[in-house]
């Protein structure tokens, strides 16, 4: 071996990561109260220890050095030295080898092993991969739709092709295999203008769950933030994650990921150290205050319900996270991200504020400045609820929709008042002049809660397998199995709840805002009742593709309606002249009715007993749309005078039946009965 003092020189502390030289490899990493960080070199077929040298220079709060010699796929971590003293927040221990928060690639996995963990984790612990320089994606290729256009569809990476029979099984449950052709097919053909993909960042399922002998299948446990997780790959995950966005921009779908920036796998105090914690605890993470208002390092705040809380308001970590997301922008070709838990990232940095140093570094960024930016508006904190609080370019997850939309369709007395503000843009939330109407956006249904056929075929959570006693996931689900819970053979049972399903999708569609799909919902995917399945990494969680004659029919309508909305100005954006917002106003008319024709009074809408009205979008011009939505919640069935005069009306949609194929082409005026839980859709000819 040659000796170190010919191996090693002082490099550069810029860019952060290891960095390939014409000669080797320069590496650099943040860790500003350590005495010495240990570059630690790793054989890359059997991860034996090859060369530990210690970094030999230090410029501000930045440790560096030059290796000679390394070449592309070179294997490596960091040993960190230094204090190791809870009330003073370091947590330095050279037992314990570290992730470079800055790696690329992982060359595995990251799973808990508590026996490998307790002496010196190198066992354990995944090792970084030296890598190429990234080469930037073709920005060209995007499809980059308008907030309007937009129709998301959220899905694990995993869970989306495991089972599906025609694609090739090295490529099942990976990122080849969503841009294999049938797979793009079928997105296509639904209607779907962007994939929103659950944490596809490299993960390591929380020691409880993995001492159960389960693991963290969703993936919400970072341990690094810009490598793929090699679980979803077959050999190289930069380069296949890449080919996945190329299949699937080619298909005119964007990709959005799922990000967790509140919370690491490192845990609260107790927690495993992997990589952040080794480097700058102190730095890293949020902690609670004393009666004197100093942190107490010992007790880690968690706004998160995951052991810890990132604090993205100190300046290090800004710039990790910030990074993060030019990388998986500029190299990585996504288009947008959703922020799990986002609240935390306006924490600026233990109040949230719609103007936190977080929110202002992603305005004025140029690469991100143009990315779709979806926030889940609230962490479990103090003052944690921030729904229509964010800045006017981001959406929101909007968890009031949800509930309303439900609880409406369940048959649930005065919600029609509400119900209304919900299916035209939120906008006692997203409010006109301030933020645009596709600000909301709009589910029924999410990964963490019932599918949405588990919604109409469950009243209560059965999620046994977590092995939790049922005691974990949402206890308040408004949802309802209309006779028997779970599976049913009785047919009207069976009929009523495909019935609810195309009200609550048809609901979604019809609805100002960008609509959110839960991917595998069109397909009637159930998770036997199970509303938490994070920890289920089988058939409770994967898709079924095999399809009986009533979800061919219900895929056959959710492709229907997505159609129609996608064909109309009117039914995605609405856009009114009281709204200044915009000022392309598109709508001369919204009209609100009773079923006996007339317009609806302050009174109709506060009474509870009303469960049926009918809304008229008409377009501004001649030429314009002219659209009618007639509901029907309640029990019975509801004959409508119809608005217009001597207007004819043109059926379009009617969810009372099973497949869009059955559903006669006839016109009408005058009167229209509307089936009992029904809805239908109109237009003026």
């Amino acid at each position: 071996m040659v000796p170190e003092s010919q191996l090693v020189t002082t490099g550069l502390p810029k860019p952060l990561g290891a960095t390939l030289t014409a000669s080797g490899c320069n590496f650099a990493v943040h860790a500003p109260n350590a005495e010495a960080v240990v570059l630690c070199l790793f054989h890359s077929d059997t991860e034996e220890p090859l060369l530990e040298v210690d970094l030999p220079a230090r410029t501000g709060k930045i440790w560096h050095g030059h290796v000679e010699g390394l070449q592309p796929g070179q294997l490596y971590g960091y040993r960190v030295r230094g204090p190791s003293v809870l009330e003073t927040g370091h947590c330095f221990s050279p037992q314990k080898l570290l992730i470079d928060p800055y790696a690329r690639r992982l060359n595995r996995p990251a799973v808990w092993n508590a026996r490998q963990y307790r002496d010196d984790s190198q066992f354990m612990l995944p090792k970084s991969v030296v890598c190429e320089p990234a080469e930037l994606f073709p920005g060209d290729e995007k499809p980059n739709y308008s907030a309007a256009e937009t129709i998301v569809y959220e899905a694990h990476v995993k869970g989306l092709t495991q089972l599906h029979p025609e694609v090739p099984k090295a490529r099942q449950g990976k990122f080849l295999g969503l841009c294999e052709p049938v797979v793009l097919e079928h997105l296509k053909a639904l209607g779907v203008t962007a994939v929103q993909l659950m944490p596809v960042m490299a993960f390591m399922p929380e020691p409880f769950i993995s001492n159960k002998g389960l693991t963290n299948y969703w993936g919400y446990n970072p341990v690094n933030y810009f490598c793929p997780d090699p679980r979803y790959a077959i050999d190289d995950p930069i380069a296949e994650f890449k080919a996945m966005v190329h299949g699937l921009h080619g298909a005119g779908i964007e990709v959005i990921l799922d990000v967790v920036f509140n919370h690491t796998a490192e845990g609260g105090v107790d927690g495993p150290i992997l990589s952040f914690k080794g480097f700058d605890n102190q730095a890293f993470y949020l902690f609670e205050h004393n009666e004197f208002g100093i942190p107490d390092y010992q007790r880690y705040l968690n706004n998160s319900g995951c052991g810890n809380s990132v604090n993205t308001a100190h300046p290090f970590v800004m710039k990790l996270v910030m990074d993060a997301l030019r990388y998986w922008v500029q190299v990585m070709g996504v288009d947008g991200f959703r922020f799990d838990l986002a609240a935390s990232l306006g924490r600026d940095p233990y109040d949230f504020t719609g103007q936190s140093g977080f929110f202002r570094a992603l305005r004025q960024d140029p690469v991100l400045e143009n990315v779709k930016l979806i926030a889940e508006p609230w962490d479990l904190g103090i003052g944690g609820y921030r729904l229509g609080q964010f800045p006017s370019h981001w959406h929101e997850c909007n968890d009031k929709y949800r509930d309303q939309v439900r609880a409406f369709w369940r048959g649930d007395k005065g919600q029609t008042r509400d119900f209304a503000t919900r299916l035209l843009g939120s906008r006692d939330i997203f409010h006109k002049d301030v933020r645009a109407i596709t600000s909301s956006v709009n589910m029924i249904t999410y990964h963490d809660g019932f599918t949405l056929q588990d919604l109409v075929s469950y009243a209560e959570r059965h999620n046994e397998a977590n092995l939790e006693q049922n005691r974990d996931g949402h206890g308040h689900n408004l949802s309802a199995n209309y006779g028997v819970e779970g599976p049913s053979r009785d047919k009207q049972i069976e009929a009523l709840r495909e019935r609810q399903k195309r009200n609550l999708f048809a609901t979604l569609l019809l609805s100002q805002g960008i609509p959110h799909i839960l991917g595998g919902d069109e397909l009637s995917r159930t998770q036997q009742g199970n509303n938490n399945a994070y920890c289920q990494d089988n058939e409770i969680s994967w898709f079924d593709w095999e399809l009986t004659q009533s979800k061919q029919d219900f895929l056959a309508f959710c492709q229907q309606v997505i159609g129609i909305r996608k064909r109309s100005e009117v039914l995605s954006y609405l856009n009114l002249h009281d709204d200044h917002y915009s000022l392309q106003f598109n709508v001369a008319k919204v009209g609100w009715y009773r079923p006996d024709g007339e317009r609806k009074v302050e009174d109709d809408w506060h009474d509870v007993n009303n469960q049926a009205f009918a809304v008229e979008l008409k377009g501004e011009g001649t030429q314009a749309e002219h659209w009618l939505m007639l509901f029907n919640a309640s029990d019975h069935d509801v004959t409508f005078t119809l608005p217009g005069g001597e207007a004819y009306w043109r059926l379009v949609m009617d969810s009372r039946y099973d497949n869009p194929s059955q559903m006669p082409p006839f016109s009408m005026l005058g009167s229209f009965t509307l089936a009992y839980k029904s809805l239908c859709l109109l237009i003026s000819e």
